[in-house]
């Protein structure tokens, strides 16, 4: 539908005969059509085959995102890993609603401070998944973190 109606207006623009004001709405109206289609694609592409990779070894904790195999991993090294946390929204809550929508790549449930940065990570995860995860990178980071 969103589809149809960008190729419509665009069509409109240089197929009818219209006046200076209606193509500056139809231009302003286009570029905003632009970037919720490219905002909507790259979320869709992302439930699609998008993945996010974890890798701890001894000295860090190396993330990547990855779309189609295309990505940069980042290490987190642990000495500079802190306040390393998980948060779930309530099942009925309107964050719960918003973050399960297709067309949001959003709802990471982990975090930590990372030079004064929060990174974040772990993607619309299920509730008993996060738990999981948290238990075994928190642990992981303590114990490398001593060593």
């Amino acid at each position: 539908m969103w589809i149809t109606i960008g190729c419509t207006v665009f069509w409109s623009l240089f197929y009818l005969t219209l006046s200076n004001q209606e193509e500056i709405i139809i231009y302003i109206f286009l570029v905003f059509w632009v970037y919720y289609t490219v905002k909507v694609s790259r979320s869709f592409l992302w439930l699609l085959y998008g993945k996010e990779l974890i890798k701890i070894d001894n000295l860090a904790l190396s993330y990547k995102r990855s779309l189609l195999k295309y990505g940069k991993s980042v290490p987190y090294y642990f000495e500079n890993i802190s306040n390393f946390s998980f948060s779930i929204p309530e099942p009925r809550s309107m964050h719960a609603i918003w973050e399960a929508s297709p067309w949001i790549s959003g709802g990471e449930r982990f975090h930590f401070d990372y030079f004064s940065k929060m990174i974040r990570f772990g993607r619309k995860i299920s509730e008993k998944d996060a738990k999981l995860l948290y238990q075994l990178i928190n642990k992981r980071i303590q114990e490398r973190s001593k060593k």
